[in-house]
């Protein structure tokens, strides 16, 4: 089964196999399948061809953003806040944690592997 362009693992359960869409979390995928009136227990295999359409039509009516249009909504998000040169902005453009975290140490996610500062080696002159 594919919906908006993202195929829907068979072996899972609806409301989890949903998930796979992105913008999709267990919340509405619950919603969804409601609104369908589809057991969310079935899996992706057992599901008529109208239940399938219901679902289709759905989670690709403009309700809400997903996939490619939602990730496009963030980004253009995060540059706006990049232009302005707001705090969280110049968070991202130096690549460090934007929500408050320490980074003295850890961190390491977002500023990537150490790199150690120095020779790593001390020189002793022998007079």
């Amino acid at each position: 089964m594919r919906i908006a362009g993202v195929t829907i693992p068979d072996n899972k359960r609806l409301e989890i196999a949903l998930t796979a869409i992105y913008g999709v979390g267990r919340s509405r995928a619950l919603a969804i399948l409601e609104q369908a009136k589809v057991d969310p227990g079935k899996k992706a295999p057992d599901v008529s061809e109208e239940e399938e359409a219901r679902i289709r039509s759905i989670v690709e009516s403009g309700e809400f953003l997903i996939e490619g249009d939602l990730r496009r909504h963030i980004s253009a998000n995060i540059k706006h806040l990049k232009d302005i040169h707001c705090y969280r902005g110049l968070r991202h453009l130096r690549g460090l944690p934007v929500r408050g975290q320490r980074t003295k140490t850890n961190a390491r996610t977002r500023k990537g592997p150490k790199k150690t500062m120095g020779s790593g080696k001390r020189k002793i002159e022998k007079k």
